[in-house]
């Protein structure tokens, strides 16, 4: 099983995932303590309130045996609905409805969508459901932005997980490839993508041969 949080990473940079997945290294900065802390309220796993006809339970743990990951949902709400399923313990029928949780604002990229649809995808093969939206709630904003798991995320998300695996089983860490991202990545000082710039020794030599070549 491969961590479901993995694939926010992956899908930001391949070679930020690999460092922290398959080489085990990590390194603190103000954006990832700020994060902690943010997602450690939505995780208080002893927390499950409700509010009408909605049940909202936090940090729970999901898993998915065809793509092979795990992790914990921020909270996952269960509104009553005729058609929706039933819970042990709750009288009648409930829509699955997950919510993550991140600590900025949306962003350009499609990282926090796809970790959220992989979140859906394990509810629904746990639960025997089908979940068509969640939402990410962002802590600039204050504000959730709807995200529907449509067939094209739902793809994308099961080829990135795939991805994920290859680079898993081959133990393989991408080269640099800098980006803008690369400024606020706690992890700029492992990467180095400064290594980026440096010209290959082949190509090095063959521009020393021709200086001295008459």
């Amino acid at each position: 099983m491969l961590m479901l949080s993995g694939l926010q990473h992956f899908a930001f940079c391949r070679r930020q995932w690999a460092l922290i997945h398959v080489e085990q290294q990590w390194q603190e900065n103000l954006h990832t303590a700020e994060g902690q802390v943010f997602h450690r309220r939505a995780h208080d796993e002893q927390q499950t309130e409700v509010r009408g006809d909605t049940i909202i339970v936090r940090g729970l743990r999901v898993q998915s045996e065809r793509l092979g990951v795990s992790g914990i949902c921020d909270v996952v709400e269960f509104h009553r609905e005729e058609n929706g399923i039933t819970l042990a313990g709750r009288e009648g029928h409930f829509r699955v409805y997950p919510v993550e949780y991140k600590k900025g604002a949306p962003k350009e990229h499609r990282a926090d969508e796809l970790q959220l649809c992989a979140q859906a995808m394990c509810l629904e093969e746990m639960l025997l459901c089908s979940i068509g939206e969640g939402s990410l709630f962002y802590g600039e904003t204050r504000r959730r932005t709807r995200v529907p798991f449509t067939d094209e995320l739902r793809g994308l998300t099961e080829q990135m997980i795939g991805e994920m695996h290859q680079y898993d089983q081959r133990g393989y860490t991408p080269k640099v490839r800098r980006h803008k991202g690369c400024s606020a990545c706690s992890l700029r000082e492992i990467c180095l993508p400064g290594l980026e710039r440096v010209p290959e020794a082949s190509a090095y030599l063959r521009a020393h041969v021709q200086e001295e070549t008459p």
